[in-house]
């Protein structure tokens, strides 16, 4: 009984320390944002202003096909909320979201990566890269509106799968509503409000990626130091011993499916 109260006690003050204190905290650094952001403030940005885009677009077929691999194994991997357990009452609830972790703020998934060499390296090659993931979206899948915990990152999705009628697979930012290309990046700042639907009968994947946002000294360097003590934070701490459990498991997977191959 004392065990289990001092445990509620040092939940209670994580909670407090997260999502008051740290919330607070960030909401006013992001108001600083506004001022040195070397790319605007706009809900979505154009892709040809980034270095780094090409190179992704030119070789999505090489992801392509270590994703479809990854494919054969749908079944086994995570649902989204079996890494962030804080995100399942609202944001996904159901077993429509899968993912595959390569890079978790800053942390990566050696065991992942290496499945998957030529994503591994075309991400690592991207300036301020801190997360990275296949995002996989069941067919009728609705991700309701939400914003992003912090506005120091970008978005970039590109799309490696996309079924038909590609319309119905959009995303909403802000007031601004686009469709996925396959082969082609979706560069957003997902602090603003934010949702997703895939209202087709197929599977929607997309390279799911947080890149540092751009911005002028001495922000930038502050901007950096927040993101790592965010990657220390418990709240991802607690999904990176949730996803290494996961990794685990899949290589297990894996592992069976090579032995059932050799018989």
């Amino acid at each position: 009984m004392l065990k289990l109260s001092l445990e509620n006690i040092k939940a209670k003050f994580r909670n407090i320390l997260i999502y008051k204190v740290g919330a607070k905290l960030l909401k006013y650094f992001e108001k600083l944002i506004h001022d040195y952001s070397l790319i605007g403030n706009t809900e979505f940005f154009e892709p040809h202003n980034f270095e780094w885009v090409e190179e992704i677009e030119t070789n999505w077929m090489l992801i392509r096909k270590e994703l479809d691999e990854l494919l054969k194994y749908q079944d086994d991997l995570p649902n989204f909320q079996d890494i962030s357990p804080d995100q399942a009452t609202y944001i996904s609830p159901d077993n429509l979201w899968k993912t595959y972790f390569m890079y978790g703020y800053g942390i990566k998934s050696e065991k992942n990566c290496q499945r998957c060499p030529e994503t591994t390296r075309l991400i690592e090659k991207i300036p301020g890269m801190k997360m990275a993931f296949f995002s996989i979206l069941m067919p009728g899948k609705h991700i309701p509106e939400h914003r992003g915990p912090y506005k120091g990152v970008i978005r970039c999705l590109l799309g490696l799968k996309v079924p038909s009628p590609k319309e119905k697979c959009r995303i909403r930012v802000g007031s601004e509503t686009r469709h996925w290309e396959e082969g082609k990046t979706m560069i957003f700042d997902d602090s603003f409000p934010h949702e997703v639907w895939n209202e087709t009968d197929g599977i929607r994947v997309v390279l799911f990626l947080d890149v540092i946002r751009p911005m002028g000294f001495p922000l930038s360097i502050l901007n950096e130091l927040i993101i790592k003590i965010i990657a220390i934070s418990p709240y991802v701490q607690d999904a990176n011993v949730n996803h290494q459990r996961w990794e685990d498991r899949l290589e297990k997977v894996f592992a069976n499916k090579k032995e059932k191959e050799k018989v």
